[in-house]
């Protein structure tokens, strides 16, 4: 950290009645990474950045904090939350806790409401790219070559516009070998209003006959002047240590939160708990001013490294065909991965040489073993065994919840509308209601205080194969009884490649150059959770939704359009929702007992969902403020109602 430049301040109000007032910074910072140091050598490219006169390389983003407008009312807790895609913000907080975010993925352009990293180029590099390109808009002749879900994200710039040098193939299914396309057939050029060949733009790729939204299409070239985007690990270390442990930067200009910090703890959700497993792998967790950065993280949803640390990376990424980021070392415990041949490893390996290992709450659910490829982080890529966590590190499972959990929640019943998941529009099945994210509230709070008091968390639980609970992914294997109407989990499970990228990738730390598109060697095997007799999980911490359920609700849905139709839809779960009486069950043929055999009335369905809410308060799952919401959420609902 060199400079801290805040070009905001933002005062506002305490969020409740004697909480404390917050003030609100915004601006950006600078630093320089050393590619001589020890802590930044690992950063791939980064010996080839163009240089200061110093001999270092600069970058800067942006962050926003919020901190008690009376640093006596701040509670010594620093909460650092890895933004998502650049989306990411702060807010007062009830308890005096410090609020942190700032930007660290490089390939986003600056932009308005997004945190985001001017990270440094090398200039004169470069490499393979390859990108895969689906539901393009029927009668469309040209397309931007972008990468990554959400945003999307402009890919690297070929070192020639002549095809000849570039591959483009199409095809109708995963399953099915692509067809090339012939290079006088489509060109790096902009026809959006000029046919084709059109004008030519290294950002865009123009086909002569048009897209078929029908067909994917994988695009390879040679990709030249990487940005350095494992900057933006150190990035995020330089940040938080200087937050923690600087009185100023180096022009004088101070601190903020000086003296206020005491623990330290980083969350992050999906691709930014990606960026927190990664982060620890790497080494970035030892700060360069002496120490750890974090005390304690908590990587939700997150089952993969962040295919960051690489010549012209995809940190937007999520587990497709050819994507980077299920390779490498994806387990707490020392694991020897025979299968892929990289030896021993652990994600801990380096922060336990220097000491800086932080404390670990990991949560995630069902959508992550069924589209994320979360198995190997349990029980290896043989499968054969479950692998023991370390010390610091406690596991807890969401059974039978979506990506996320839903953030509308509820108690819903059949024929009542519910809102479609955002970015996945067209599932066969309704989307999956049940929270996860009432129950990671508590485990966090159990995070902070193991970090700031040494009060152990309740012990981990979640599936494993020693209890039967890890199972092959189809019906027969996991107990899954057929549901008229309903599809079967069979054929939706996300395969796992076993990828071979090439002898200039360092595979066990996902850092260096990629070879595209990669061998396959092979696919490692995985296992998902089993059912009871509703289709329902039963491994892990269960949502009160689970236990007093309104239908069976899956990791898996179905996609009903568009490229991959009958197959998994990304990472959205499902519902499938119980009859209400047992005569509509009769007839149906459903053999799960109805809503009127489980509960009588709304009454009586009202009041087990306020003795179990109760039960899982005592039982340190849910905080009292979510079991209250809850059992309001039941009363409202449409249950049994006439």
């Amino acid at each position: 950290m060199t400079r801290f430049i805040v070009e905001s301040r933002t005062d506002v109000a305490a969020v409740r009645a004697g909480a404390p007032a917050y003030r609100i910074l915004r601006g950006h910072y600078e630093g320089e990474v050393d590619p001589a140091d020890r802590h930044d050598a690992i950063i791939t490219d980064l010996n080839r950045a163009l240089r200061l006169p110093n001999g270092k390389v600069a970058y800067s983003a942006t962050f926003a904090i919020a901190m008690p407008a009376d640093p006596k009312r701040a509670s010594g807790f620093l909460w650092y939350d890895v933004p998502n895609r650049g989306n990411g913000d702060v807010a007062a907080d009830a308890g005096g806790d410090i609020r942190v975010v700032s930007g660290w993925q490089g390939d986003i352009a600056p932009q308005a409401g997004r945190q985001t990293l001017i990270a440094p180029v090398a200039p004169g590099l470069t490499g393979p790219v390859l990108q895969r390109l689906t539901d393009i808009t029927a009668g469309r002749s040209s397309t931007a070559i972008v990468g990554g879900i959400g945003i999307g994200v402009p890919r690297p710039l070929p070192t020639t516009l002549d095809t000849r040098r570039a591959t483009l193939t199409r095809q109708r299914s995963d399953s099915e070998r692509p067809t090339p396309v012939a290079a006088a057939d489509w060109a790096f050029a902009d026809c959006r209003t000029t046919p084709f060949p059109g004008t030519p733009d290294p950002t865009q790729l123009c086909l002569r006959a048009g897209f078929d939204p029908g067909q994917a299409y994988t695009l390879r070239y040679e990709g030249k002047d990487p940005k350095v985007l494992g900057t933006g690990f150190a990035a995020v270390r330089d940040l938080n240590s200087f937050l923690r442990h600087a009185r100023a930067d180096d022009a004088g200009t101070p601190n903020p939160v000086a003296g206020l910090v005491r623990w330290s703890l980083g969350t992050g959700t999906s691709q930014s708990g990606n960026f927190l497993r990664t982060f620890i792998l790497l080494g970035f967790n030892a700060s360069d001013r002496g120490g750890r950065v974090f005390d304690g993280i908590n990587p939700n949803i997150a089952g993969r490294l962040l295919p960051m640390n690489l010549r012209f990376g995809v940190p937007g990424g999520a587990s497709g065909p050819f994507e980077p980021g299920s390779e490498g070392t994806l387990w707490w415990g020392r694991y020897t991965d025979r299968a892929r041949g990289l030896g021993t490893t652990s994600l801990l390996d380096r922060c336990s040489a220097s000491a800086t290992c932080p404390k670990i709450v990991e949560t995630f659910g069902s959508a992550e073993f069924w589209g994320l490829r979360m198995s190997p982080d349990l029980i290896g890529t043989d499968a054969k065994a479950d692998i023991p966590l370390p010390a610091n590190v406690r596991r807890y499972y969401f059974p039978s919840t979506t990506h996320g959990g839903s953030r509308v929640g509820g108690f819903p019943v059949a024929g009542e509308p519910r809102p479609e998941y955002p970015g996945v529009p067209y599932c066969t099945l309704p989307f999956n209601p049940i929270e996860s994210e009432t129950n990671r509230r508590a485990l966090l709070k159990a995070l902070a205080d193991w970090v700031s008091t040494g009060k152990e968390p309740p012990a981990s639980r979640y599936p494993t194969l020693a209890a039967g609970d890890l199972v092959p992914a189809n019906a027969a294997a996991m107990g899954w009884q057929g549901i008229p109407g309903a599809p079967t989990p069979d054929g939706k499970l996300n395969t796992m490649p076993a990828y071979d990228f090439g002898p200039h990738l360092v595979a066990r730390d996902l850092s260096g150059v990629a070879t595209q598109p990669p061998r396959v060697r092979g696919t490692i095997p995985q296992r998902v959770p089993r059912v009871n007799a509703d289709g329902n999980e039963t491994a892990g911490v269960p949502a009160v939704q689970l236990l007093v359920p309104t239908g069976t609700f899956t990791g898996w849905n179905v996609l009903a359009k568009g490229y991959g139709a009958g197959e998994a839809c990304g990472f959205a779960g499902g519902f499938i929702p119980f009859a209400k009486t047992e005569g509509e069950r009769r007839e149906r043929n459903d053999h799960r007992p109805s809503l009127e055999a489980r509960y009588g009335t709304h009454a009586g369905f009202v009041a087990r969902v306020r003795t179990v809410a109760a039960e899982q308060v005592v039982a340190g799952w849910l905080l009292q403020a979510d079991a209250d919401r809850l059992v309001r959420q039941a009363e409202a609902s449409a249950v049994l109602r006439d």
